[in-house]
């Protein structure tokens, strides 16, 4: 960084949280861009799509306009870097989730490094450390933020800086929608793996998947092969999560056919969920999303027994009958999706109800056709895992490479007029 570098106080470079003004110019009837925490996403997978009138979004929304820097502040969004730098908002006016920060920025700081700044390795770190709240709900305080020192060159030095930073995070970004493209194909990939093995196995195609096209494989409702399909807990959880203690599974954690935990963890204390035996899952219990994700099924691994859950359906196999494992393979093919979100209900809240699922038709062949299913099933699920934790060692190296080439260029490691990018994500390629 130049020797006209200087320590400053966000506070007095940008306004933190501020009014907006062209909001309260609106009329109620007036659209504005919306933006839900799934739409928040750096670089063009952000989405500016969708629309609310004014007084749908008067009161519970952050307010933005075009230019200011959006700042996740809620686990894990903050730490995975998806502050942006909102532009093209309808009317130049936009509400949105709550769990957002906003940052205006003044004349003495140029935007598109104010957004870079808060995207370095430094600032996360910091923030992560500022988090206050339970696990799993942890935010950053916007205090955070006013009292962030920033070490600011000159605004033609910024603006360097950010011509580089544009261009080099932009290639490395196309290398991660590839790779991401490539994880969508080998996740399809599995999706039609029931399909195959039930040929490779002697039963029916996917189009004879019905109750009315196959003999050979007796279809029968659901209540009659499962042992129990109950409801998760479905009470208030304002004050139910803790730091530590009994894994809380939800909606969001059922993704891809898997449990994805690690994404936002939440917990229960033991005597809590000791006290609802009903919910406690057990080794290859099938979970089954109710809403929002309708059709995502997971099975219950060794990590999650003893676990609670809440929005999701938990069936529970006659053993003599249904292996779990193809109930499981089943539902999260495409026949089996397709057959659940036929059964959702309420229109403005669409949701599967037990009631329903529990009298979903099945096809279901002797157990040694399910087993056969299975393991062919499951040849091909392993190596698409051995693929998919390939490209996501990719897509980690990358995004490392991404965060280090930011921190450093922002913090002056090196000369962005003499520097080259490519040379800086030397190994992005892989």
């Amino acid at each position: 960084m130049s020797a006209a570098t200087t320590t400053i106080r966000l506070r007095h470079l940008a306004q933190i949280n501020p009014g907006t003004p062209a909001f309260d110019r609106l009329n109620d009837d007036d659209e504005l861009t919306f933006l839900p925490m799934e739409a928040v996403w750096p670089g063009s997978r952000l989405d500016v799509s969708q629309r609310r009138t004014k007084k749908a979004v008067t009161t519970g929304y952050t307010r933005f306009q075009d230019g200011d820097v959006l700042v996740p502040k809620i686990t894990p969004t903050f730490e995975a870097g998806r502050s942006v730098l909102i532009q093209g908002l309808l009317g130049g006016v936009g509400a949105g989730t709550t769990e957002l920060h906003v940052v205006r920025p003044g004349r003495k700081i140029d935007p598109r490094f104010l957004l870079h700044v808060v995207t370095t390795h430094t600032f996360l770190k910091l923030g992560k450390a500022e988090m206050y709240g339970v696990a799993g709900q942890q935010r950053v305080p916007d205090d955070f933020l006013r009292n962030l020192p920033v070490s600011l060159p000159p605004l033609e030095e910024q603006r360097r800086i950010a011509d580089f930073l544009d261009g080099e995070t932009a290639r490395i970004d196309r290398m991660t929608a590839a790779t991401t493209a490539q994880l969508s194909l080998i996740r399809e990939r599995e999706s039609v793996a029931f399909t195959e093995s039930v040929v490779r196995a002697g039963g029916p195609r996917l189009e004879a998947l019905t109750p009315e096209d196959h003999a050979d494989w007796p279809a029968m409702p659901l209540n009659r092969v499962l042992r129990q399909l109950t409801n998760g807990y479905v009470g208030p959880t304002r004050d139910l999560f803790v730091d530590e203690g009994t894994p809380y599974l939800q909606s969001l954690h059922v993704k891809n056919g898997e449990i994805d935990f690690a994404r936002r963890p939440y917990y229960v204390s033991p005597k809590w969920a000791a006290e609802r035996p009903r919910i406690r899952l057990g080794l290859e219990d099938i979970l089954i999303v109710q809403t929002g994700a309708i059709g995502e099924v997971a099975i219950v691994g060794e990590d999650f027994v003893g676990a609670s859950c809440h929005a999701l359906l938990i069936a529970r196999t006659d053993r003599d009958c249904l292996h779990p494992r193809f109930l499981w393979h089943a539902l999260r093919s495409h026949w089996g999706r397709h057959a659940l979100l036929r059964e959702q209900t309420g229109a403005l809240h669409p949701h599967l109800e037990a009631g329903n699922v529990r009298f979903m038709k099945f096809p279901v062949p002797s157990l040694r056709i399910q087993e056969r299913v299975v393991a062919g099933t499951e040849a091909i699920a392993r190596d698409a895992r051995t693929i998919r934790a390939a490209l996501g060692r990719r897509m980690s190296l990358q995004a490392e490479r991404r965060q280090a080439l930011i921190t450093a260029a922002v913090t002056g490691q090196f000369d962005v007029s003499t520097a080259s990018g490519r040379n800086m994500t030397e190994g992005v390629s892989v």
